[in-house]
């Protein structure tokens, strides 16, 4: 599934309407069969400039204000919770919230124009939610000073640091990012659902209990019909034939 954020004029900002349109795409029929992957991109020089800070203004009450951040962070979280790897096509300036939305996906692939950024001290407003995805992206010593300077990351930077997986030329951008997503299509989608809902799970735990819990994973997934058919096809030096 592609989903292009599409308001360049207002440089792709994550409004309620537009966090409430991403909401629903990613959800959308996503326990189908057919959906493999789903990758995030934009139209337009910027990818995202976060938050729309006309809802953030003072002409906003609070409410409003904590709908917009509860929202946003519903939108972050179920990134990572959804049974297909999802993966962020960057080709321009990512700021603030949209940074974040590249940090919470799986996967992200930037062209060498792309940069990436945290500029809300300069404005007032430090970008405390959009730094708990970059805090868990990158060196603890980079994001910060991502978070206190406001200064931008380079794509061949984001790349070093670890907040992006690859980056190419801007004319390789679609190739690339088709590439990655054509090789996942050729995998079981139950043990690509089961794999990426116990990495997360297992990130937030100490050493011993990670291994534990894996370790059950491992076993559970060799119950799994294509766990098995996965096996004997590696063994019997065969293609395996997934029921997905």
């Amino acid at each position: 599934r592609n989903i292009i954020l599409n308001n360049p004029k207002k440089r792709n900002a994550l409004s309620l309407s537009m966090l409430q349109s991403l909401q629903e795409d990613l959800l959308h029929d996503v326990q189908s069969k057919d959906l493999r992957a789903i990758v995030i991109s934009a139209e337009g020089p910027i990818f995202c400039s976060g938050h729309d800070l006309k809802e953030l203004s003072s002409e906003e009450d609070v409410k409003h204000h904590s709908k917009v951040f509860e929202l946003c962070t519903e939108v972050m979280t179920l990134i990572q919770k959804l049974p297909v790897p999802v993966i962020a096509k960057v080709n321009g300036l990512a700021t603030a919230a949209g940074c974040q939305l590249v940090a919470s996906c799986d996967i992200a692939v930037a062209s060498e124009k792309s940069q990436f950024a945290t500029p809300g001290v300069n404005i007032g407003l430090f970008c405390s939610t959009p730094a708990v995805a970059l805090g868990r992206s990158l060196p603890r010593k980079v994001a910060l000073e991502m978070l206190f300077t406001g200064e931008p990351l380079t794509a061949q930077e984001a790349l070093m640091h670890g907040l992006v997986s690859k980056v190419v030329s801007e004319d390789k951008l679609e190739e690339e990012t088709m590439k990655i997503t054509h090789k996942i299509c050729k995998s079981s989608k139950s043990v690509l659902a089961l794999g990426k809902a116990t990495f997360y799970r297992q990130m937030t735990q100490d050493l011993d209990t990670a291994y534990r819990m894996t370790a059950q994973v491992m076993v559970d997934n060799l119950t799994l019909r294509d766990g098995q058919e996965g096996i004997e096809a590696f063994i019997q030096k065969r293609k395996p034939v997934w029921s997905h």
